[in-house]
């Protein structure tokens, strides 16, 4: 329960609330204990006066002749009835309820069977529809059968609610003056204690939009400290991220550059006075070749920020793994013939045990088409001295692990290149082959995706050429 509500939620606002809501909610409670308290203070005196009047009155009841009397002096009876608040009534009765003076009607205590002779007892009762307080005590006798004399006191409660008002009066009052100094004091301490959220929100504000460095963690509270963490692993990763779309934009740019430049020199050739057809023809079948290459370039580029996903979750479906490598070899079969390439795919059959997982069909397959894009493109190949290229899926049922594997009879990769070929853009130096240099860099986000590992190896180690092995493990 809350009782102060707002639309927005407020840090200050919410503690002041929490603090303030139990201190206004126990002080009716406060009021209340203490009035309960006071009236039992108040009531102590007033229940020694009557034990004491009690007292007194039975050491009047003598047994004279085996007759009980009660002989009550009149001063004595003046001081008893002597009160100018209260009314004081009395009654002593002898044995079998047998009246000897005070009220004839007043009420008899409820636990007569447990008697206790000679112990002045306390009860609460009411006498003509008025609250009275009693004191009573059963006085043994010098008579046969033990027979005893019941003696009561009682006066009405006035005194004891005017002193218990009083003692709540004292109590009280301090507290009207107290609560609104606390409530003061607590708001001007939390004005206090948020201060340093308030500097580190000036500090915030003012840095310039560039500003990407760690905030001090030194300069917050301990409390605060874990945002302000979150807050410059967040701060680190934009930074990263943003350092690396500069670094593809740039890179990208470069990349497109060289085609759109062909493409226009092409143009002006074409359109130069004098110009044969041969030359013409030339010059088109150029161009034909540069918008080739700024295509596959730009259709690169989607598949890589496709299998970056922007963060969004990927959709998962089973996948046959072994089924998805036959298609895409299927798919670049003519390519291959096209370059004199023997390929082919061996390895698990679709269905069988271990080769379905859960994953993106079109990723999965994009991921196989970049292996096996790369390797036609950086295969050397002739009809004399053909080139082998296989595409492979084996599984470890044991171990549950899937293995697709593309390995070629190429020139292989240097091991001091083997981590580089996975950044965007990176070409091994010494390739003439055609490439945007983006293919191993979406292999390897499609992998990481499906939470499986690539790595690079020798198809034949200490042999020229050592040809390349790219393999997955998911």
């Amino acid at each position: 329960m809350k009782i102060f509500q707002r639309e927005q939620r407020s840090l200050f606002g919410e503690i002041l609330d929490w603090m303030l809501t139990p201190l206004l909610l126990l002080w009716p409670i406060s009021l209340v204990l203490t009035w309960l308290v006071a009236q039992g203070i108040a009531g102590k005196p007033f229940d020694r006066a009557l034990e004491y009047n009690v007292s007194a009155l039975a050491q009047l009841v003598t047994v004279k002749n085996q007759r009980v009397h009660f002989n009550l002096p009149i001063p004595a009876r003046e001081m008893l009835r002597a009160d100018d608040a209260d009314t004081v009534y009395y009654q002593v009765v002898g044995p079998n309820g047998a009246y000897l003076s005070g009220e004839r009607d007043f009420p008899f205590p409820a636990d007569v069977e447990t008697v206790s002779p000679g112990q002045v007892q306390l009860r609460d009762d009411e006498f003509h529809d008025t609250a009275i307080r009693v004191a009573y005590m059963w006085v043994p006798l010098a008579l046969p059968d033990n027979k005893m004399a019941l003696v009561q006191v009682a006066e009405t409660l006035d005194k004891r609610s005017v002193l218990a008002a009083e003692i709540i009066k004292g109590v009280m009052l301090p507290q009207f003056v107290t609560l609104p100094i606390a409530v003061l004091l607590v708001w001007l301490a939390l004005v206090q204690a948020i201060k340093p959220l308030s500097r580190l929100e000036s500090r915030i504000r003012a840095r310039k939009p560039d500003d990407l460095s760690p905030l001090d963690t030194q300069a917050v509270p301990i409390e605060v400290a874990p945002l302000v963490e979150s807050v410059n692993d967040l701060l680190l990763r934009l930074q990263d991220s943003m350092a690396t779309q500069k670094r593809f934009l740039a890179d990208a740019a470069h990349q497109l550059k060289t085609p759109l430049a062909g493409l226009r020199m092409q143009a002006d050739l074409a359109q130069r006075e004098g110009t044969s057809t041969e030359e013409l023809k030339q010059s088109l079948r150029q161009i034909g070749y540069a918008s080739i290459r700024a295509t596959h370039t730009v259709n690169q580029l989607l598949a890589l920020a496709r299998a970056e996903g922007g963060g969004a979750p990927l959709s998962r479906q089973p996948c046959d793994l072994a089924g998805l490598t036959m298609d895409v070899v299927r798919d670049c079969v003519p390519r291959a013939m096209d370059k004199h390439i023997d390929l082919g795919y061996e390895g698990a059959e679709p269905g069988t045990p271990g080769v379905t997982l859960q994953g993106n069909p079109i990723l999965l397959k994009e991921m196989v088409r970049n292996l096996l894009d790369n390797a036609l493109n950086y295969t050397p190949s002739s009809a004399s001295q053909p080139a082998i290229i296989t595409a492979r899926v084996l599984v470890d049922p044991f171990g549950h692990v899937a293995l697709l594997q593309v390995e070629d009879s190429g020139p292989g990769i240097p091991s001091a290149e083997r981590e580089r070929v996975f950044e965007p853009f990176y070409r091994a130096l010494g390739v003439e082959a055609d490439g945007s240099g983006l293919g191993l860099s979406i292999v390897k986000e499609i992998a990481r995706q499906h939470q499986a590992s690539v790595s690079v190896a020798d198809t034949r180690e200490g042999q020229v050429p050592p040809g390349a092995r790219f393999t997955i493990r998911f």
